[in-house]
């Protein structure tokens, strides 16, 4: 499965090693990465996805595939700006969110849209979005929700 993992481009080293553990957990399971292929959340999430094996798709919001972080295995460039925040949960079977301000915000509303379970770790309380504590329970809950018939 792709899973989409949203979440703040300027974050603390705490949420470096969340995100960070998302993505080990996600390539240790044979998940894809789904995120916005910058820095931050994004790139920490693509390293460890990358430490175990996983892939990483970077949807960029430049117009140039190598504005990617060192981790993105596939850059997809769209010239969107912020408006290619609807493309990052629309291409993940599930979303994590983790931490962010408006703009995972905006991710969290289109995953919402888009019909797609949405699980947060330490992000704000959004109706429809699973809060839980771990990174491997992040992990734990799109696979329960998708095994589960959801989307």
């Amino acid at each position: 499965m792709r899973v989409s993992v949203i979440g703040g481009g300027a974050i603390t080293s705490e949420t470096e090693s969340q995100a960070e553990e998302i993505g080990r957990e996600l390539g240790r399971r044979g998940h894809a990465v789904v995120c916005g292929g910058r820095g931050g959340t994004m790139e920490a999430v693509c390293r460890g996805a990358k430490s175990e094996g996983g892939t990483t798709i970077g949807i960029l919001p430049t117009e140039r595939p190598a504005d990617a972080n060192e981790y993105v295995d596939v850059p997809i460039a769209t010239g969107l700006g912020h408006a290619r925040n609807a493309l990052v949960p629309l291409n993940g079977d599930a979303v994590i969110a983790l931490a962010g301000g408006h703009g995972t915000l905006t991710e969290i509303g289109f995953a919402g849209i888009y019909d797609r379970p949405i699980v947060g770790l330490e992000t704000r309380d959004v109706p429809g979005v699973e809060t839980v504590e771990t990174p491997e329970a992040a992990v734990d809950a799109v696979e329960g929700a998708l095994e589960g018939g959801r989307r």
